[in-house]
């Protein structure tokens, strides 16, 4: 179902090519946990319930690049089946947006489904993904940012009273060969009330600003390209220093929530560049 595609995004939602907009703070090397929930979820989808957590861990900097872990574990119930899906996705982006590593196991009931492996490059003319597993190929296609550059731009965008834009995305998720349309809406910038589920999660962060996003997903590749229609959306707030919350990822016959329940900071003077 591709349900964990989508906070490699938003959990790495990271202008150009990895530099800091200037206005922004450095994006923060943190731990945050997600509690998951079934927003909603058409009779098509057979879903009858859902729940699970994700937990995601970023650190870098524009000198050392970008390292990130990620977790997502749902049970998925059906009026057949109860299922236990577990994504774990690593990934490493150079402080300059030039590659990006990545590898992703994919469990199901506790037994390895599939494990996709590779190395992405910007070239001058488009994107080279060289694959180890499932299989060894080397593919070309279009270019685009990657996710941490991806999240950079956006906050450049948002830093800059910018409103709506679209941005290829490569993220090495599902079988790593192919690019993402990414169409981006940005609202007004918010503060966080009281009443905010996630206000006691924030920390020091509850009294940050942030902006609310909603991102668009689009495969327009090929045959399986899907048109004008997003094969998913997905809606958050985001900080000015690259903390997301408050997530909404819908994949058109079933949505699901993430709420943040828990926030780290780690020290932000391991991330500063040496001089």
């Amino acid at each position: 179902m591709g349900l964990a595609r989508q906070f490699l995004i938003a959990a790495a939602l990271l202008g150009a090519f990895g530099a800091q907009p200037a206005s922004a703070r450095p994006l923060a090397s943190h731990r945050a946990v997600y509690d998951l929930v079934l927003d909603k979820a058409s009779d098509k989808s057979g879903i009858t319930g859902l729940s699970g957590r994700m937990v995601y861990e970023f650190s870098g900097s524009p000198c050392e690049g970008y390292t990130t872990n990620f977790r997502y574990v749902t049970r998925i119930n059906t009026d057949d089946v109860s299922r236990l899906t577990d994504q774990q996705t690593s990934t490493f982006e150079d402080g300059g947006g030039k590659t990006f590593d990545f590898v992703t196991k994919s469990f199901v009931d506790e037994a390895l489904d599939k494990e996709v492996k590779g190395t992405a490059t910007r070239e001058p003319n488009g994107t080279t993904v060289r694959l180890t597993k499932p299989r060894e190929a080397d593919l070309g296609l279009q270019g685009a940012w990657f996710p941490t550059g991806h999240l950079v731009e956006l906050l450049h965008k948002a830093e800059s009273g910018g409103h709506f834009y679209e941005a290829n995305l490569f993220d090495g998720s599902d079988d790593a060969d192919r690019v993402m349309t990414t169409s981006v809406v940005i609202g007004k910038r918010r503060e966080a009330k009281p009443d905010d589920p996630e206000y006691a999660a924030l920390g020091s962060l509850k009294d940050d600003p942030y902006w609310p996003v909603t991102i668009a997903y689009f495969d327009t590749s090929g045959e399986k390209g899907s048109g004008m229609l997003p094969t998913y959306t997905i809606s958050l707030k985001l900080h000015d220093n690259g903390v997301t919350r408050d997530l909404l990822m819908d994949y058109g016959d079933f949505s699901v929530k993430g709420r943040l329940v828990n926030l780290a900071l780690f020290d932000p003077h391991k991330d500063k560049c040496r001089r």
